[in-house]
Order: C-alpha cells, then sequence, then structure tokens
C-alpha cells in the first residue's frame, strides 16, 4: 500500500492506496512545532483504525509547501514505519514540461498540473481554492504556461472579519441571489460572488492569452463545490486531485 502526504499551509492531507484507488483519506491541521514522534504516531493510529500496519505500507511519497515542517514529518515516517519517502521535486519524472523558468513552483501545484495533464489532456486550467487560490495553465502538449496566486476565500473572508468591527464570522455559503436582505447574506455575496466573478474574469483571460477558447477547467480544493453552485465555469470539479496527482507521481518514479 502507498501513504501520499499532502503539506499544505493550513492542513495536511494524507491517502492511502491499494493500487490506483484511494482507500482512505485523512486530514490535520498544519503545525510547525509537532515533534517527529507526535507526526509519526498520529499516521500510525490512523493507520491502525483501517487495520493497516507498518508491514502492509510499502511506500510514501510527499508534497509539501512547509519546509519547517519536513524534519520532524520525514523522521516520524522513518522512526515508525521503516521507510525513506520519496519528496516530490521538479527534478522527478513528471509527465510533463515545467520549463526553465518554473523552478520555483510549488510542489502541490505541480502535482495538480500532473494529474490534471494526465486525466484530462490540454490545453487545461487548474483552479485550487486552498489557503491561496491558484490558478495554472498548461498547453495542449503538456507544457506549463503560467500560474497566477490570489489570497483565498478564507483569507479574504478573516482580513475583513478583523478589519470590520460590526461584521461577524459568516457561514460561507452562497446565498441565492445578489438581491440580498440580511448582513450575513450582504457579507457571503460579496465574498463568494467577488470569487466567482474573479475566477470567470480571470479563466476568459487566460483562455484569451493562450488562444485556447475551449481550454478545459479543472477545479479543486475546499470551497470548489461552493463556487459551482454560482458559475458554471468548471469541466470538471476533483475533490482528491492532488492526492492522484502524488500516486501518479509515484507511478513514474518508483524503483
Amino acid at each position: 500500500m502507498l501513504l501520499v502526504v499532502d503539506v499544505g499551509n493550513t492542513n495536511i492531507v494524507l491517502g492511502l492506496y491499494k493500487g490506483t484507488e484511494l482507500q482512505r483519506s485523512w486530514r490535520m491541521g498544519t503545525r510547525q512545532n509537532q515533534t517527529s514522534d507526535e507526526m509519526g504516531l498520529h499516521i500510525h493510529g490512523w493507520l491502525r483504525l483501517e487495520g493497516v500496519t507498518p508491514e502492509d505500507l510499502q511506500d510514501v511519497i510527499i508534497s509539501s509547501v512547509v519546509p519547517d515542517i519536513m524534519y520532524s514529518l520525514t523522521n516520524g515516517i522513518r522512526k515508525y514505519f521503516n521507510l525513506t519517502p520519496m519528496i516530490v521535486s521538479e527534478d522527478m519524472k513528471l509527465g510533463i514540461d515545467l520549463g526553465s523558468t518554473q523552478r520555483k513552483l510549488g510542489a502541490d501545484r505541480i502535482v495538480n498540473c500532473v494529474a490534471a495533464y494526465t486525466l484530462y489532456g490540454g490545453p487545461v486550467i487548474i483552479i485550487d481554492y486552498g489557503t491561496a487560490t491558484t490558478y495554472d495553465a498548461m498547453s495542449r502538449d503538456g507544457r506549463f504556461i503560467t500560474g497566477i496566486t490570489a489570497p483565498g476565500i478564507k483569507i479574504s473572508a478573516d482580513a475583513l472579519f478583523s478589519r470590520a468591527a460590526l461584521l461577524g464570522k459568516v457561514e460561507l455559503t452562497l446565498p441565492p441571489s445578489v438581491l440580498v436582505t440580511t448582513t450575513t447574506e450582504s457579507v457571503q455575496a460579496g465574498i463568494l460572488y467577488g470569487e466567482i466573478g474573479a475566477t470567470e474574469y480571470i479563466v476568459k483571460g487566460l483562455r484569451e492569452a493562450m488562444n485556447e477558447p475551449n481550454a478545459l477547467v479543472v477545479a479543486t480544493g475546499g470551497l470548489a463545490q461552493t463556487i459551482a453552485h454560482g458559475s458554471d465555469i468548471f469541466d470538471h470539479i476533483v475533490s482528491g486531485l492532488t492526492l492522484e496527482g502524488l500516486r501518479m507521481i509515484y507511478d513514474m518514479n518508483r524503483g
């Protein structure tokens, strides 16, 4: 069995694969002060609950955008599973062309590009609604074209709530119309319809700049489904896109 681990700024997401099938996934908050024992025991306990022993685990692959957590995570895996994890980098076999100018592209974005292009081909625009909202564009022949980074939906919402004393936090659900009648709906509409507008504008601009009016749009991340309720811009929504990309990269590079 294969354990895939995506370390993000807000959450760490883990997936357990048997062959090409995702058996189970877990999510925990990213805390940089965890020890290797805490990390190893967390993972060990979750796998035990699924009836998976350390001996059942054949390998581990990790993508990370949080360097400070990697020592504890990798050593926890070595200590509790006797495995040295594979770490995603741009120097691996990826099945796509990142280009010589894209050496600083985040590991999570590399993985998403691999997954989207492998699943759907190009041209394709990948949108990830995570801590940041990211837009990455791939050409018809699998070449990375450009990437755009915007504040994430929750970051924008938290900034609004922290600066406006009379506004309380609201659930990030889409109101039925922009003709809102309450303060809560007013905030929801501003945040979410604003995000939809930004998404549609950026996708339109990318398609025009790429000269690919029919470029596919693949969305992932926690709030992708919420955005989809107010827009038909997405061709595919894949909640586990990063986990699937990690499995694909492992298959390309194992051995």
